[in-house]
């Protein structure tokens, strides 16, 4: 009798914390309900609205900000492919013309900037999934921590990164300003997608199924900073938050895809917008092609111009 009782235990305790996990989850309204396209697409976006909790002070800008966008792509077949889009890139933003890529979730949350994207690769979203920024600091916190580098000294008063070249475990709020940084990496806007991008892959691997079978309060603990963070689209549950979660961890792996769609500029000045990132034209619409079959090869794709 004794052994029923714990494995009941043991069988009834994720099967509950997967349902109070689903009931946290919080929604916003964002697909576009354009016809599927092979594949599973996810969109991410990193949200910086003004006054958040543990976001940045107010500074006059009206609107939500996102200075983190993420293609996040797993194909029929082949690699799984992460593709940083830079919040500068020029585009066609639906209904106002050629703008910058952030400037389509300023003028329309998370419907507008899905359409924006959609426009852009040619790829439906499936999922998208948006982090205010001042979530990032309690999910490193619940994490224990993590561990990042950097090839530089920073002190960087805008961000409040204050950095030593090289590896460093750091807490939440030096990993936000890590986040943030972006006037003193020589690669602007790129850069800093890089170390998001690295920010967040440190963050999941601290996050071991081996150790988090063992520990309810960690369990616990990530799940209410994670549901605090994160808001979803209307139609993803749990189920989905963790096929999103392994599609990250597999794009990070050995046989992964990571990088940037072809650039041609990074100071492309249209008019009227100032500086913007050019992709390349004539190699971009086969890029996210390939994205979308699975047939560009594992490593590091697209990037900066030499």
């Amino acid at each position: 009798m004794a052994a029923l009782v714990v494995l009941a235990a043991l069988v009834a305790w994720p099967v509950g914390l997967l349902i109070w996990a689903n009931g946290l989850l919080q929604h916003t309204p964002a697909l576009s309900g354009a016809p599927d396209t092979p594949g599973t697409t996810y969109l991410l976006a990193g949200s910086d609205a003004r006054g958040e909790e543990g976001g940045i002070a107010e500074d006059g800008t009206e609107g939500q900000r996102t200075d983190t966008i993420l293609l996040l792509h797993v194909p029929s077949s082949g690699p799984t492919a992460l593709i940083s889009l830079p919040r500068d890139t020029y585009v066609d933003v639906p209904g106002h013309g050629g703008s910058k890529l952030n400037s389509a979730f300023a003028w329309g949350g998370a419907p507008l900037l899905v359409q924006t994207v959609e426009g852009l690769t040619g790829l439906t979203v499936d999922h998208y999934a948006e982090i205010g920024m001042g979530g990032v600091a309690r999910l490193v916190d619940a994490v224990g921590g993590v561990n990042l580098c950097y090839d530089g000294d920073v002190d960087d008063p805008d961000s409040g990164m204050v950095w030593a070249a090289g590896c460093h475990d750091v807490g939440g709020g030096a990993a936000l300003a890590f986040a943030r940084m972006r006037k003193a990496d020589p690669q602007g806007d790129v850069g800093r997608a890089l170390r998001q991008r690295q920010l967040i892959g440190a963050v999941m691997g601290e996050v071991s199924p081996r150790s988090l079978a063992f520990d309810p309060g960690a369990q616990v603990s990530l799940v209410e900073a994670g549901t605090g963070a994160l808001t979803f689209d209307e139609d993803a549950g749990v189920l989905d938050v963790a096929r999103l979660a392994l599609a990250f961890r597999d794009a990070n792996g050995e046989g992964g895809i990571t990088g940037t769609p072809p650039i041609a500029s990074l100071d492309h000045r249209p008019g009227g917008i100032g500086s913007t990132v050019l992709l390349d034209p004539d190699l971009t619409p086969a890029f996210f092609t390939a994205v979308r079959d699975g047939t560009l090869p594992p490593g590091e794709q697209g990037g900066a111009p030499s």
